[in-house]
Parts: structure tokens; C-alpha cells; sequence
């Protein structure tokens, strides 16, 4: 599994495959404070690209793949 709770941050490791985007947001669900560190991450599904992008948490980064670093991380950065 890619996605864990370790204190009060998510973390996502590896490539997010279509089934973390439920356990992304059931995590996000049960506490709207937590941030999501993609610091490990490899590439992003798009269904958990969505989870993010719908529920607009802290994201902490830089995120681990490049890709996501240059073309996504603007798009989830707070406003």
C-alpha cells in the first residue's frame, strides 16, 4: 500500500494506484486537517490526482516524481 497515516500527515509512497485514491479519502474524511506529504511519491493515478485536487489539502512537498512536481503540484497548491 502506498498511502499510510503516520502522525496527523498522509503519506503517499511509490506510484498511487487506482485503489489508494479510497483509502486517500477515507483518510481525509475522517480529519480535513491532515496535510498529504508526496515527498516519496512516484506517479499519481488520476483518480487520486481527483481525491486531492477535491478535497485541496496541505500538500508537502516536493513531490518524488518529476512529473508530478512540474505539472500537478501547481495545480494542488492552496490558494
Amino acid at each position: 500500500m502506498s498511502v499510510d497515516l503516520e502522525g496527523n500527515a498522509i503519506r503517499v509512497s511509490g506510484p498511487a494506484r487506482v485503489e489508494d485514491a479510497e483509502s486517500l479519502v477515507v483518510l481525509l474524511q475522517a480529519d480535513r486537517t491532515r496535510a498529504v506529504d508526496l515527498t516519496r511519491a512516484g506517479p499519481l493515478h488520476t483518480a487520486v490526482l481527483q481525491v486531492l485536487l477535491a478535497f485541496r489539502p496541505v500538500v508537502v512537498g516536493p513531490a518524488g516524481d518529476a512529473f508530478v512536481e512540474t505539472w500537478l503540484m501547481p495545480l494542488m497548491v492552496q490558494d
